[in-house]
């Protein structure tokens, strides 16, 4: 997984206190700190972590004073949990889910938001002849179950799953703005793609609150704005590159088996799954993507674990100026 290469901060901000920071900002518990304190000459950083889409997010940002910067995330992180509240699929309430349950029967009306993201991923899905499915949630939840109890899905069950898979079963209407499934009780999961599309979004509210050095991370998914003061950009870890890399205003994501996986009879299983097969990822790979955006590189992280050889070139020709790190693992 990419990583920044941290720089000691005092500014740090710990898990779940950034509503409390905000609620005293607002209400006048900083004028005592800001009194004994000189305005920074130069933007100062801070770094704010809330939980979200299943996973710690992490937003470093700099900015003039602590106000402005937690100002500016407390919106931020409240654009990620809309967004999560429109993408889960662990929540039922979701739009997502409730889109799962509805579908099936005439198309439905959907979000803008939840209408990119479903268009952009099938056009993936298309690019890579269905290796990237987000109609893959019935195996999910399989391997979800399998993770836990360390027991392989029964093949009847596999079976079962595959018979809701399909990602030309998920049909999409851009002048209405709708979305149909064509079978009962397929099951839509984003986790290939809702979290960079989240960073995205978040640089875009941070952007408005007038804070642009920022680095968001999520999971395996890392979106970047300007540079910190003084320095040319962030300094990232890259695995499978020699050295760390420089880099803003880009977006760099990593999929494999690194964290999520389960050992089975001496077998690794991943948790990216083959829609074709319905089994979990077995062949170890490592995939790093650095793109314009984490709507781009989060993506197609996940679709080079799924395709080989010439597939990933192919793949990779739609997208000009991404770069990718790709490696096998051995166990």
């Amino acid at each position: 997984m990419a990583k920044e290469v941290e720089s000691p901060s005092k500014n740090r901000v710990p898990k779940r206190k950034l509503k409390w920071m905000v609620a005293c900002l607002m209400a006048g518990g900083a004028q005592g700190l800001a009194a004994k304190t000189q305005e920074p000459s130069e933007p100062t950083r801070f770094t704010f972590t809330e939980y979200h889409m299943g996973i710690d997010a992490r937003l470093v940002v700099y900015a003039k004073n602590s106000q402005v910067a937690a100002t500016a995330c407390e919106a931020a992180f409240k654009r990620i949990a809309e967004l999560e509240g429109i993408m889960s699929d662990y929540r039922a309430d979701s739009e997502l889910m409730r889109l799962s349950s509805r579908a099936v029967q005439a198309p439905v009306p959907v979000s803008e938001d939840l209408f990119r993201v479903l268009q952009r991923a099938q056009i993936i899905s298309k690019q890579t002849d269905g290796a990237f499915d987000v109609t893959i949630g019935p195996l999910v939840q399989l391997w979800r179950k399998a993770r836990r109890e360390a027991k392989l899905p029964s093949e009847e069950a596999l079976a079962s799953a595959k018979k809701l898979v399909g990602w030309k079963r998920l049909r999409l209407d851009a002048d209405g703005r709708t979305a149909h499934l064509d079978t009962a009780n397929m099951r839509l999961d984003l986790g290939g793609i809702a979290k960079g599309y989240a960073s995205d979004e978040a640089l875009i509210v941070l952007r408005k609150h007038g804070v642009t050095s920022a680095l968001i991370e999520m999971g395996g998914d890392i979106v970047l704005g300007d540079a910190p003061p003084k320095v040319e950009g962030w300094k990232i870890d890259v695995p499978n590159a020699r050295t760390a890399m420089v880099l803003k205003n880009s977006a760099i994501s990593s999929s494999g088996d690194t964290e999520q996986y389960v050992d089975i009879d001496n077998v690794r299983y991943s948790h990216v799954i083959d829609p074709k097969t319905g089994i979990g990822l077995t062949h170890r790979v490592q995939a790093t993507v650095i793109a314009k955006d984490g709507f781009t590189s989060d993506p197609l992280s996940t679709a080079l674990t799924l395709v080989q050889g010439d597939s990933r070139t192919s793949l990779l020709s739609n997208y000009p100026g991404v770069r990718s790190f790709t490696k096998s693992v051995t166990p």
